[in-house]
């Protein structure tokens, strides 16, 4: 066995000759090919280990055009479902052997350009990501065009070329309304959410086609917009109960919404589930465990997840994914509603 100096870098050339093997054969280890042996794959590895080789994967993207980074754009970490969304993210990508990189883009168009702008340099394989308001047509397709994948979660931006995987919002918020036009309750209103993001739009139509289609004047049911966190459900509560006091039941645009919304009617000394109906949207591990415990609609982030990495798998092999995939959602019912 050949004593090599410990003092000079290792190279690929090193592991290759202590090994006994070609230099392509090491390479082919460690990029994860399936066209090495098991037990040439161990040898080559524990020499590795041995030698106490570096593997540069920059320099290995570099020349091959593609790393194994991905970078995950997240419109706003403070919201709780968007850490949910990130861990089943992550736990996917790692399955396919990726690496992600966790970015909040704070809700703006103008900081994702720059972050999208900044990570290009460093030659990322995919951008996944929940699109700030006001992100444009054609920033997206530019970036596609240059041969940067890109897919959108959890928002669409209508007419792109870049593939998106959304829960089914307007079936969510469908179901939730009928649930309580069925128990005969027809005083309803909409809570939260802004005209800048394409969820909004869904969950609202959900909520206005099940009023429809029992003959309820859409008019007649209020639409609060509000920011989407505790305050703003605290707020739209409030305006809603000055505005509409005779109201029997809320869909919230989302769980945080109608925290803040429980919150109000508590300050009003009303009961959530008693005096007026509750039904939030999400689904976060803490909506169990409120007093009351909050009907909502079940967005599973592990399945959005999966999802998006199959779609992205796609996109890397070359192949055409679906260009709007959307996962369902299911129906929550606890004390609140």
């Amino acid at each position: 066995m050949t004593e090599v100096n410990n003092k000079q870098k290792i190279t690929i050339f090193d592991v290759a000759r202590e090994a006994g093997v070609s230099k392509s054969t090491v390479s082919l280890v460690l990029t994860d090919s399936d066209k090495t042996s098991e037990k040439t794959k161990q040898k080559v590895l524990e020499t590795i280990s041995r030698l106490g080789y570096v593997y540069n994967r920059d320099a290995a993207s570099l020349r091959s055009k593609r790393s194994k980074m991905v970078a995950v754009l997240i419109n706003d970490l403070t919201n709780p479902y968007s850490a949910q969304l990130a861990v089943g993210l992550e736990r996917h990508l790692y399955q396919l052997g990726m690496l992600p990189m966790l970015i909040n883009s704070d809700e703006n168009y103008a900081r994702q350009q720059n972050i999208v702008s900044t990570l290009r340099e460093y030659n990322v394989a995919a951008i996944i990501m929940c699109p700030a308001p006001g992100t444009e047509i054609s920033w997206i397709d530019g970036l596609i065009q240059s041969g940067l994948p890109v897919i959108n979660i959890m928002r669409e931006v209508p007419f792109c070329n870049a593939p998106t995987v959304l829960p089914d919002n307007q079936k969510g918020t469908h179901i939730a309304t009928k649930h309580l036009l069925n128990q005969g309750f027809t005083k309803l209103a909409f809570l939260g959410g802004t005209d800048d993001i394409s969820d909004f739009h869904e969950r609202l139509r959900g909520f206005q086609l099940a009023l429809a289609s029992q003959n309820i004047d859409i008019a007649s049911c209020p639409i609060v917009q509000a920011k989407t966190n505790r305050q703003g459900g605290r707020e739209a509560m409030l305006q809603l109960l000055k505005e509409t006091p005779n109201i029997q039941g809320v869909i919230c645009f989302s769980d945080v919404i109608a925290y803040g919304a429980i919150e109000s009617l508590k300050s009003m000394n009303l009961v959530a589930g008693k005096d007026i109906k509750i039904i939030g949207f999400d689904d976060l591990a803490d909506s169990s465990l409120m007093s009351p415990a909050l009907t909502t609609v079940r967005i599973d982030a592990d399945d959005i997840g999966k999802r998006t990495c199959q779609v992205l798998s796609e996109l890397l092999n070359g192949t055409q994914p679906p260009v709007r995939t959307l996962v369902d959602v299911s129906f929550k019912i606890r004390a609140s509603a």
